[in-house]
């Protein structure tokens, strides 16, 4: 039976879709917005970019600003956090030796951009472990301290865990750094939506995350907020009109990323319409329907530990929309070298039974080690209970793993 709040969503019917943290799903109100602006800019394009645009990004800013705890002069609109991680990195100014710390639970692509970087300067990425099953926040915390060192520069880390769906304690952890200078850049890709989020108090350096995921805006709409006496020195990836744009009325900051060239920015418009549309499923708003997703996603994980036969890989204060559960443990045997693996058995199989639900590597690089796969549930609103029942009746058969 489908949840309550599922007519919103133009979704398949005939597939339980448990996957909404990898691409997201855009409800059909938002996706109205969308074409509306779309409609608008194309009834005349040069009076919608050279007048019309400005003034309604003035105003995306403002709402997301509000929804997220930031001033919307530190916020700029990027496609994705990838492009807000990227970002951040080609402003670094590393030398010879430096250090860049993430935890081995950081996303792929993000280790990736810094790796890059570090490399080019002379320096290095460090990763820092924490273990899985068997995470706590301290331990969290404890991982990443332990592996920073005077040589370090930066620290990579994440709000909420995307390979194992955990909620990490980052106003702590960046207190923690700033006390010993280390400035930090926080992943939070699938906070926005998911948790109350107060960018500001977190205190973060930078900190960039996704309003396409459980914001659930259209595709290519997220933000990067940087503190403001790091702003001059963050430039885009496009270099354009901004750099040498004679006005005076806003930032250098804002002047430069919000022009990088002709785009379709009706995903950036619609992010006002998802705050709405959010805020009015339930009664109570936003915290409401975080709760009820954050409950759902612990029930979920509940019956798929049951139905696997094992205990719980971390506890539930680092559980909010989602939830990861490790299968047995596997031979390296057709292991992939990391990230989602859709062409997987165990994925296929799922699919098979009309599940659509997240199945990845865990470590992300197997390497020559033992691995596990990790399946990831995504408690989005227009999942039910009855969804994840299915799951847990279905994953054992297919995985070839028993209770006990």
């Amino acid at each position: 039976m489908p949840s309550e709040l599922a007519h919103h969503w133009t979704l398949d019917p005939g597939t339980v879709f448990l996957n909404h943290g990898s691409f997201g799903a855009t409800p059909r109100r938002v996706l109205e917005a969308q074409a509306s602006w779309r409609a608008r800019m194309e009834r005349e394009p040069v009076a919608f970019f050279a007048r019309a645009l400005e003034p309604a990004m003035d105003e995306v800013r403002t709402a997301l600003g509000g929804f997220v705890g930031a001033a919307p002069d530190d916020l700029v609109l990027v496609p994705n956090a990838t492009v807000g991680i990227n970002t951040v990195a080609r402003s670094l100014d590393l030398r010879k030796g430096d250090e860049v710390v993430a935890l081995d639970h950081a996303y792929n692509a993000a280790t990736n951009a810094l790796a890059h970087v570090a490399s080019l300067a002379g320096g290095r990425l460090v990763i820092a472990r924490l273990p899985f099953p068997g995470a706590t926040p301290s331990l969290a915390r404890d991982a990443i301290l332990d592996a920073v060192t005077p040589r370090t520069r930066l620290v990579l880390l994440d709000h909420i865990t995307s390979p194992t769906a955990l909620a990490l304690p980052v106003t702590e952890i960046v207190a923690a750094l700033a006390l010993r200078g280390i400035d930090t850049l926080v992943d939070g890709a699938h906070a926005p939506g998911m948790l109350e989020l107060d960018v500001e108090a977190i205190g973060a350096a930078y900190y960039t995350g996704n309003c396409h995921k459980w914001l659930c805006a259209p595709k290519g709409a997220s933000f990067l907020h940087v503190r403001r006496d790091l702003q001059e020195a963050v430039r885009p990836l496009v270099i354009s009109h901004g750099a040498n744009s004679p006005r005076v009325d806003r930032g250098r900051f804002r002047l430069e990323h919000d022009w990088t060239g002709t785009w379709d920015p009706s995903a950036y418009l619609s992010i006002p319409a998802a705050i709405e549309f959010g805020a009015s499923l339930l009664p109570g708003g936003w915290a409401a329907l975080q709760e009820r997703n954050r409950t759902l996603a612990l029930r979920g994980r509940h019956l798929l530990c049951e139905a696997l036969g094992i205990e719980a890989p971390a506890p539930d204060v680092m559980i909010a929309s989602m939830a990861s559960v490790p299968l047995p443990l596997e031979s390296t045997g057709g292991a992939a070298s990391g990230g989602a693996l859709y062409d997987d058995p165990v994925h296929a199989g799922l699919r098979r039974n009309g599940i659509q639900v997240s199945v990845g590597p865990w470590p992300q690089q197997p390497g020559d080690g033992p691995w596990r796969r990790l399946i990831r549930i995504s408690a989005a609103p227009y999942v039910s209970q009855e969804d994840l029942v299915l799951l847990a009746r279905v994953l054992p058969g297919v995985a070839g793993s028993s209770p006990g």
